[in-house]
């Protein structure tokens, strides 16, 4: 039979485990709006992409240019009826806000037609209205409990540390593709400089023995 003290324990290991509970629930990903992808864009083409909003709902386009080039490209976005809402020529990165003013599809399309020769590595977000209530109690009148107000604190800090997570691993990544392209040109001038020196060697070499090569000298005799 569990004496005075085991109510207390067990109330404790139950709160230890609810909050372990809680915080598995936080990291799970929630069936948000966000569509976030990678791809390549090739030289001289042009990807788009579809999205089904609904009038009223708040969206945000990011994008960046990871690789390739001078690491710009062309962005457009227009709504159901054509119209262009945003359009930018030749941009490394970039961030746009806008509401849906009627229902529909909206394209979004990145361009690369502007480059002859060089690919392009392309990362964007597109936000579509906002994320689910953490709690069904959250959008009443009624204020959260303390415990319902810190999980939803978490689950903000939580949310931006994954942007910033998100934002580091593309500067990364940029980062890391300069390197690698300064590095490629670094051992072309290298083994260019080599080949200079070796010629120039060799060219200094057969100079200097054309100066202490002998002559032949010929003597023509002049008969009377």
């Amino acid at each position: 039979m569990p004496g005075p003290g085991s109510a207390p324990r067990w109330a404790a290991a139950a709160g230890r485990w609810g909050c372990r509970l809680l915080a598995l629930l936080l990291l799970v990903p929630g069936p948000g709006g966000a569509s976030e992808i990678t791809f390549e864009l090739p030289d001289n083409a042009k990807q788009c992409f579809y999205e089904d909003i609904t009038q009223g709902t708040k969206c945000t386009l990011e994008f960046q240019v990871i690789t390739g080039g001078h690491y710009d490209v062309d962005c457009r976005l227009e709504d159901p009826d054509g119209n262009v809402l945003y359009k930018e020529m030749k941009k490394q990165y970039d961030s746009f806000t806008f509401t849906a003013s009627k229902n529909g599809t909206y394209k979004f399309c990145f361009s690369n037609e502007f480059s002859t020769f060089t690919h392009k590595t392309v990362y964007f977000d597109f936000q579509v209205g906002e994320d689910p209530p953490l709690f069904p109690s959250e959008n009443r009148v009624s204020a959260l409990t303390q415990m319902e107000s810190a999980c939803v604190s978490i689950h903000e800090a939580l949310k931006s540390v994954i942007d910033y997570q998100t934002h580091f691993r593309l500067r990364e990544a940029q980062g890391r593709s300069r390197a690698e392209d300064l590095n490629t040109r670094v051992a072309y001038w290298s083994v260019g400089e080599a080949l200079i020196l070796l010629v120039v060697s060799i060219g200094q070499v057969f100079l200097l023995k054309s100066f202490f090569s002998d002559k032949r000298t010929t003597t023509t005799r002049v008969g009377s």
